[in-house]
């Protein structure tokens, strides 16, 4: 089993010349690190400008584990190799370690690398990751790896501290400063070399060589002090998967990447597990994509009948500073709404309630000294009985609540369920079942007036913000609700179905494709000039895409073709008319395979006229349909003036998962 663990970034507040000093002191050994007992150097040399310097040492580390599994490997220290790059020259050190013992059973590498932080130069970056392959190991692969993880995650711990404390020894021995590398200053670069390798002279000189290539600080870190303040508090194990998840997103994606909040929302819902967490944000980035739930804040007009009888809205903040929404659910008539407003009415509502909700928790996490990651509920039931449990109503709301839990987990803190009658048990049975089991975990209920007990609303709601209709002082501007009237009613506005709300209304379509088949759209053109573009996702497996153009006549211009069922099974509109390529169509953009995942737009100047072909063709195994969700539109050439970047690159929506980019004018990966 493979592990990989990568560390945010260590930010330490002195210069990188400062650091190296302080970082040298670490060896042969320290009581800080007390698992270290010796580091040897077995290599070490410098360039003849004392610019660089490369060192190894084999370092003897104890073995923090149980006696009887000591016993049982018969070791009681195990052996690494550390290879260390130092350039004063571009100021950054380079250190890789490997394994020496049970190299074949157990395979370690651990990068580290310090340099100058790029936004302040008197500041240096620190960054570690580790890869872990327990290849065999007399069958006690799970402890050797909890071991392993164990001691990474004191390491990390221990990483700042010990450059905090050599300093101090650093400055004990009246060094405050250092003057970096500079060309054409040989006395100072000597002295620097003295300082920074503690007066060891190298075991073997070497002439100068070509400066080593610094390599490129990865662009997808994060600042530990970040973390903790615009996140919260970490495990080590969750900033690693925090920083995988990040860095698999952004690889395949070319256009906006998801907020770290976001990022860390999706990870909790599934326990950490990156490869879960990032297939249910695929899933989440495509719906909001398809449905340009980015507009709903600002487009989203909130209808007459809400403004009147939805009883709902912000109300302050709890006590941890999380927003706090208010619904008065006994209040609301969700017959008479669904009525006049329809399901889609609703559901948009709700969703310009969630948005309103994650921009609400940015405003607090920076007002406040620490992350607010989730708001608060307050639902008061006065007024709940039978009617509320009309069956089709339940039905939508259910709907509703499986679209919240899926597109925003981990937003809901704590919910405050006050005034709840008898028949609340009926419906909390019915509901509770689509509510994922940790929100369940926040459900806190109140009975009668219970809620004004010690243990109630006060020991989460400050006095003076507890609303005037639970007999608080603080005036509630959250609508009292009642019954819709019947001539507002809008005839056809709620009617029962299955799926999506939302479906009716996206430009996007969705196709499932099996083994073999094929879908293709047939453009028509007939103007010269214009620009054919195109957006699609991929979803559970790869899809290979191509486009092709004919100057024949293609009888279905603009429907769309999925050829999967009788003789034609598998087959293009292309090969069904027996055509050949290179004869009666061309390959006008080469074939592009997607993979699961991925977010791809491009265009295409139809520079003829003729018919052109989308085609998106799955070759999988036996196994799962694969998800197509795709949209295209042709622009007129007396629209486009030129530019093709301008058009390739466009992202739409949210969710652009994509990476990768080629050199033709066909995708944007």
């Amino acid at each position: 089993m493979v592990q990989e663990y990568v560390s945010p970034v260590r930010v330490h507040k002195y210069p990188f010349e400062m650091v190296m000093a302080a970082y040298e002191r670490r060896f042969p050994n320290c009581p800080q690190i007390p698992v270290v007992l010796d580091c040897s150097i077995t290599e070490d040399s410098w360039s003849s400008d004392d610019s660089q310097r490369d060192t190894t040492r084999r370092c003897q580390l104890n073995v923090e584990a149980p006696y009887l599994l000591k016993k049982m490997i018969g070791v009681d220290y195990v052996y690494f190799i550390q290879k260390n790059h130092l350039d004063l020259k571009s100021r950054f050190l380079e250190i890789e370690a490997t394994n020496e013992t049970f190299a074949t059973r157990v395979g370690v590498v651990e990068k580290c690398k310090y340099y100058v932080h790029p936004e302040n130069s008197d500041w240096t970056c620190f960054e570690l990751s580790a890869l872990l392959d327990v290849k065999n190991f007399f069958g006690l692969e799970s402890t050797v790896e909890k071991i392993a993880m164990k001691q990474y995650a004191a390491n990390i711990a221990k990483g700042k501290e010990l450059i905090e404390s050599f300093m101090m020894e650093v400055h004990a021995d009246g060094i405050k400063e250092l003057t970096p590398w500079t060309a054409g200053d040989p006395h100072n670069n000597r002295e620097l070399r003295r300082i920074v390798s503690r007066g060891t002279e190298p075991l073997s000189p070497r002439p100068l060589a070509e400066t080593r290539q610094q390599s490129i600080p990865d662009q997808f870190t994060l600042d530990s002090e970040y973390i903790k303040r615009y996140l919260g508090e970490l495990t080590t194990m969750q900033e690693s998967r925090l920083l995988q998840l990040r860095k698999w997103i952004a690889e395949l994606q070319k256009g906006k990447v998801p907020s770290d909040t976001t990022l860390l929302r999706f990870l909790r819902a599934r326990d950490f597990n990156v490869e879960k967490a990032r297939e249910m944000l695929s899933q989440s980035l495509l719906w909001r994509k398809k449905h340009q739930v980015d507009r709903i804040l600002s487009e989203y007009e909130t209808p007459d009948v809400v403004k009147q009888y939805f009883p709902g809205g912000w109300h302050h903040h709890d006590k941890d500073g999380r927003p706090l929404y208010i619904l008065r659910l006994g209040q609301m008539d969700v017959k008479g709404l669904l009525k006049s407003i329809g399901e889609d009415g609703l559901l948009k509502l709700t969703l310009h309630v969630c948005e309103e909700g994650l921009k609400l928790l940015e405003e607090a996490t920076r007002s406040s000294e620490h992350a607010v990651q989730s708001w608060c509920m307050l639902v008061d039931l006065d007024g709940l009985n039978m009617r509320h449990l009309w069956r089709p109503g339940v039905r939508a709301l259910l709907r509703i609540i499986q679209i919240v839990e899926a597109n925003y987990p981990e937003t809901m803190g704590r919910v405050l369920i006050v005034r709840a009658p008898r028949v609340f048990p009926i419906l909390w049975t019915i509901v509770s079942t689509f509510i994922d089991e940790n929100t369940r975990s926040k459900f806190l209920f109140y009975g009668g007036k219970d809620y004004l007990q010690p243990g109630g609303l006060l020991d989460y709601i400050p006095k003076d913000l507890i609303p005037d209709f639970l007999g608080g002082p603080c005036k509630s501007f959250v609508h009292e609700g009642g019954l819709v009237l019947k001539s507002l009613y809008v005839s056809g506005a709620f009617t029962e179905r299955e799926g999506d709300p939302l479906r009716e209304d996206s430009i996007y379509r969705s196709v499932s494709l099996g083994k073999g088949q094929v879908h293709e759209v047939v453009v028509l053109n007939k103007d010269p000039q214009s620009v054919l573009t195109w957006d699609f996702d991929v979803l559970r497996h790869d899809i290979a895409f191509t486009v092709f153009r004919s100057e024949h006549e293609l009888h279905n211009p603009v429907d769309e073709v999925n050829s999967g069922g009788g003789a034609d099974e598998g087959r293009s509109v292309l090969e069904q008319k027996g055509w050949r390529e290179g004869e009666h169509y061309h390959r006008v953009e080469p074939t592009l395979l997607c993979h699961d995942g991925e977010s791809i737009q491009g265009s295409h100047v139809m520079r003829c006229s003729g018919a052109y072909v989308l085609q998106w063709r799955c070759e999988l195994l036996d196994a799962p349909p694969a998800q197509l969700v795709y949209f295209h539109e042709t622009l007129a050439s007396h629209h486009y003036r030129g530019s093709m970047s301008s058009l390739q690159s466009g992202a739409s929506g949210f969710s652009c998962l994509s990476g990768k980019s080629t050199g033709s004018s066909c995708p944007s990966r």
